[in-house]
Formats: structure tokens, sequence, C-alpha cells
């Protein structure tokens, strides 16, 4: 059987036929920990022992042992921000050969997006279990009411308009709703999206810091107005979860954000079930500009146990997984946005028709490696790929989010991002100089 080390503990069990793996505690996961005894482990007697713990602790751990290359772990679920990094420091291992021999993997199914945001230099690290991106999620009934027609494929100033148009049209209705909350993870990654698209970057190509200049003090300058003037009450502490509730429970008419919270909301039990309209995420300079994000599976270089370890992977990103938790949990629970394939299922459109399509192209259209208008030193799209980016996002978000609270102003706040962002830009040019 399969067995579960609970959360926080270490890895179980050992032995030939089995694995440990290191897992976030989402609720996708929760049902793969949950199917895996009575399907995996009983096709092909390898038991899982796993360790589920919060994504911020995740994080932690997974860099403690693939740092270290303890070899505890086997398997991990990274995102498309770490295994580039992990994958040029040697800790993981290339999965390119395994993809291509799995008769009944279909690497070609993957979708390309995805298959690039989890490789390094070429070669493949990661496959996906689930992915997303971002996009405009508004209420139609709010709008038509109003008279208003949202645009095929908006810009953020017919955004801002709209949202100035229905602001208060309805009781306690903002106009939109935009995460406020600190975080690289949180208010930074639709932020980041915003600069992209209004001509910014955080560092040229050369590694030169740009966190004051004109794309992105106009971006900043830009969302804090439209969140400040129409946008959330409380929106300094307003993240996913908060806009997601906001937009549920008709506190807000817009909402620009993951494309995996529509599910949440054309829910059976959902009050806006129905009521929601899907646009690309909004541009200025770019054609599109959606972020990309995607958990995963690795495996550590250190591991002894890599060819089951594939077989693990191999069965929880596989078409035939998919299936199972559609008939098992339900279509409404089977991890997307990984696979073309997904997307021509009926079961899965019947319950996802409302957004399946705008989600596969917002995945689709993403570059990680082109995300704005000028050359990038890094990949990543809501995020720069650097090890350093977490801490100097958040650090930014937090004066960022003081301004949307009032207590300061973008051009002080950014000054300070600057000079953050300069000491990370000076240690990449020297490190390239060497």
């Amino acid at each position: 059987m399969s067995a579960c080390a609970g959360w926080g503990g270490g890895p179980g069990g050992g032995g030939e036929n089995s694995i440990n793996v290191l897992m976030v505690n989402n609720p996708q996961m929760i049902d793969l920990e949950r199917l895996t005894a009575a399907n995996f482990t009983k096709d092909t007697g390898i038991t899982v022992n796993y360790t589920v713990l919060p994504e911020n602790d995740l994080r932690d751990k997974a860099s403690q042992e693939f740092t270290s290359q303890a070899g505890q772990y086997d398997v991990a679920t990274l995102s498309n921000f770490e295994i580039p990094i992990y994958a040029t420091r040697g800790w993981i291992a290339p999965l390119d050969k395994y993809a291509a021999t799995d008769p009944t993997f279909d690497q070609a199914d993957i979708l390309p997006t995805m298959a690039t945001s989890l490789s390094s230099g070429g070669t493949l690290y990661g496959e996906p279990f689930y992915g997303e991106s971002s996009f405009l999620m508004y209420r139609k009934d709010v709008l038509d009411a109003a008279g208003i027609q949202m645009p095929a494929h908006p810009t953020w100033q017919q955004v801002a308009d709209i949202a100035a148009k229905v602001d208060g049209t309805r009781p306690g209705m903002a106009g939109i709703c935009l995460r406020g909350q600190p975080g690289w993870g949180q208010m930074i990654a639709p932020l980041t999206t915003v600069v992209n698209t209004f001509g910014g970057t955080w560092f040229t190509a050369d590694w030169h810091a740009q966190v004051n200049d004109a794309g992105f003090r106009k971006a900043t300058q830009f969302y804090v107005d439209l969140v400040r003037a129409h946008g959330e009450a409380g929106a300094p502490q307003a993240g996913f979860t908060e806009c997601l509730n906001a937009l549920i429970q008709g506190d807000a008419a817009m909402w620009y954000d993951a494309t995996s919270a529509a599910g949440s909301l054309e829910a059976a039990d959902s009050p806006v079930k129905g009521k929601i309209g899907y646009a690309p995420a909004p541009v200025v300079e770019t054609t599109s500009s959606g972020w990309l994000y995607a958990w995963s599976w690795s495996i550590q270089e250190a591991s002894k146990k890599k060819d089951n370890a594939w077989k693990f992977i191999s069965w929880a990103s596989g078409k035939e997984y998919e299936q199972l938790v559609g008939s098992e949990l339900g279509w409404s629970r089977v991890p997307a946005g990984k696979r073309k394939s997904t997307y021509e299922i009926p079961q899965y459109l019947q319950v996802a028709g409302a957004f399946a399509q705008p989600t596969l192209e917002a995945i689709t259209s993403a570059d990680p490696n082109n995300p704005g208008v000028q050359p990038r030193p890094a990949p990543g799209i809501q995020f720069v790929g650097i090890p350093e980016f977490p801490d100097l996002g958040t650090q930014v978000s937090q004066d960022i989010s003081s301004v949307i609270a009032g207590r300061e102003t973008v051009a002080h706040a950014l000054d300070r991002g600057q000079q953050l962002a300069d000491d990370v830009a000076a240690f990449h040019r020297s490190r390239e100089q060497k």
C-alpha cells in the first residue's frame, strides 16, 4: 500500500520497490495521494511514501534537500521557477530519455510552453502535474446592465475605464479586484505582468536594474491608482483568496488573476456560476501578457531509484490519470493546464466549457523567454528566474503595498526597490565577467 509520512514528517519506509515523494499540500496533490495505493501501487508494486507540506515549507524543505543532494527524496513537486535554477546546478535529473522511450506518456501532448518552462539548455527536467496562466474574469450581467461590452482583447486602459463605470453600480461592489498583499507570489505576480506589457522589466539582458525606470514606474503607478480608485476594500491585505471570495460574493465586478480560479467560480455551488466572462490578460505594448506557472515533478539527481521515480511521474502526469480523476472524483477536479488532449475530453469540457478554451489560449500564448518588449537575462513572466528573486520581489512588494495603503509614494517605493535590485544585478554582472 501507499504510505503517507504525515504533514511535515520525514519520508516513510524504504526498500527497492518504494520511492519517497516530497509534495505540496494543494488539493490536486491530496487527490493524487488518495488515489495512489489502489491504482499506481496496485499496478506497479511500487510503494509511494509521501511527505506533504504547505507551499512555503515545501520550498524550504526542497531547497535543503536538493542543495545537499541527500537523496532522501526521489521526487519532489517543484515549479517552473525552481526547475531551471536547480537544473543548472545539477540537482535534478534530465528526463528527456525517459519521456522519449515511454510508450504511454506521449510527451508531444504536453503543451509546448509548459515543456519549455520546465527545461534548461534545451534539456527537459520536469513534467507538469497541472498548470495555469492568467486572464481577466468579469461579471457578464453587471457589464450588460451598464451597457458595456468587454473587448475581445482588452487593453489595461479599457479595463480601467470599465472599472470606473461599474464601480458601485451595485451596493458594495468594487469595479475590480487586484492583489495588494505583499509577497513575490502574491502581488508581484500580477504586477510584473503589467510591468511587462507597459514596457518595463526588472533587469536588462546585461544585468542592469530597471525598477525605477519609466516602464516599471508607469505600470506600478497605473496598478496602484486603479486599485485605490476602483479596487476592493482592504486591498493592501488582499491576495488570491480574498479576490476569489470578492468575485464569488459579489463584492467585485472584475478580477485579473490565475486561470485556475475559474474552477471555483464555475463550481456547482458557486453563486456566480454561469455569470462570469473570461478575457485574455490585458495588454499595452505586447500582444499577450498572461503568466505561466506549473506545479511539476522532478527527480533528484542523487536518487538511486530514478526508474521507479519516472514510473510514478509517468502515471501522475499521464493521460490515464486524468481519466481516473474524472471518473473517480469528478471532472472538475482534473489537474488540467498541461496536455492538449485534456481540452478534447467531452466530459471535461462539459464542466469546464466556460473557461477551458480561454485557459488553453492563455497558456499557449505565454512566452517565458520573451515576456516583454526587450530581451531578458533569465526566464520567467511573473517572476525573474534567479534564486534572489523571492527575497527581492517580497521586499519590493512590501513597499508597494504601503503605497496602496497610502503610506508612501510610488517613486519612493521604486527608488528603494532599485537599490535592492542594483545589488542583485551587480552580483550577476560580476559572475558573468569571471
